[in-house]
């Protein structure tokens, strides 16, 4: 069709609506909300209506969310010392108990400290030693106090020393039992298990046999995975009907979790807020999948109901619905809970009797807004 046929035809349809408003104008007032149309004016505006859904179980509409593992459930094993990787105990995905040995190191380091450890251990016996024949001379006033004082330091010294490099082999992953053995049979050895500190998955292994290591590199991460976290984005429109301690469902996923965060800050670019649920896990959802996720809400003893998105009226920071009345429509106060592209979650005064306008929604606004509202 030309275009100058459509902008006539435009133009003939504005003048005709606001014809009708003008006809329907001086007794459309019934009340702040309200205005008066026939059957006939209700069509010839365009207005279509809908009956609300109940939106099931009170929740809103399912949002996109990534199962992740929460950071305090997750562990990052080291290498105590420089080395080579001799032998990998473990593979990804395997679980491991506490003490269970994940790898294996061969280490010159190592050497060196169970040396210096026997070594300061030798020193601990003399200046002990020393110390004992000082003493007994003292008793026998054949040195002065100074000198047992000396050995009372370097004694002190000696043990603090020992305790030092006990200390550096329980941190290269020698137990109590170990570091004994090693003080009475001072044998010295140049590899080094590196074991589970507690029962977990292994996640990630970073290492591979043969590869060569500063100390301090990581080795393996190892979590546990029981709960997880989903991590959902919300419109920073729809927040505010989602509070900490909110049922989460995960669609395809039978136990349900709670919300444990609502984050106080507003991504900039997509104007979403993060919300973090804590869901129990039997094994069925795994870190980094995407889901879907539904969350429960608290309204005022109110019902929450599912419309089409044209029939939500928005005006500044309240949402409204239109609702038909024996003689026309009523603008309706609703709570927005939930939205997305096509359908909106709200909370109001509504039943699944009531007819909700879902189009001609500008026209009624029209005639609202020339009546002063």
């Amino acid at each position: 069709m030309p275009k100058r046929f459509l902008h006539r035809s435009a133009a003939r349809l504005c003048r005709a609506a606001l014809a009708l408003a003008l006809v329907v104008g001086p007794c459309a007032a019934s009340g702040d909300d309200e205005l008066k149309l026939t059957p006939s004016q209700a069509q010839n505006l365009g207005v279509r209506v809908t009956h609300p859904i109940s939106s099931r179980m009170d929740r809103t509409l399912p949002y996109p969310a990534q199962i992740v593992i929460p950071t305090p459930q997750l562990w990052v094993v080291s290498a105590p010392v420089a080395g080579m990787i001799t032998n990998l105990a473990v593979a990804r995905g395997d679980r491991v108990a506490v003490g269970q040995p994940l790898l294996t190191l061969e280490s010159p380091s190592f050497v060196s400290l169970q040396r210096d450890y026997l070594h300061a251990l030798a020193q601990e016996g003399l200046a002990a030693q020393q110390l004992k024949r000082n003493a007994d001379l003292f008793e026998g006033k054949a040195i002065p106090q100074r000198v047992l004082e000396s050995s009372q330091a370097e004694a002190r010294q000696a043990s603090i020393v020992v305790a030092e490099r006990r200390q550096m082999l329980h941190i290269s992953g020698l137990s109590d039992d170990a570091i004994s053995r090693l003080s009475s049979d001072a044998a010295i050895s140049a590899t080094l298990t590196v074991t589970a500190p507690r029962a977990a998955s292994v996640v990630e292994i970073a290492v591979s046999p043969g590869q060569r290591l500063e100390q301090a590199a990581s080795l393996v991460k190892l979590a546990r995975l029981s709960p997880l976290w989903a991590e959902i984005a919300i419109p920073a429109t729809n927040i505010g009907a989602i509070k900490t301690g909110a049922k989460v469902d995960i669609e395809g996923y039978a136990t349900p979790g709670q919300v444990i965060l609502v984050s106080e800050t507003t991504d900039a670019a997509t104007q979403t807020i993060l919300v973090r649920a804590e869901i129990p896990n039997n094994g069925e959802l795994h870190s980094g999948q995407m889901a879907a996720a539904r969350i429960g809400f608290i309204s005022a003893g109110e019902s929450a109901w599912e419309i089409p998105y044209s029939g939500l009226v928005r005006r500044g920071e309240q949402t409204s619905v239109f609702v038909a009345t024996e003689g026309g429509f009523r603008l309706v106060p609703v709570t927005l809970l939930a939205e997305d592209q096509d359908h909106v979650v709200i909370a109001g005064p509504l039943t699944d009797k009531d007819e909700i306008a879902i189009g001609g929604i500008s026209a009624l606004r029209g005639i609202l807004s020339r009546l002063g509202q």
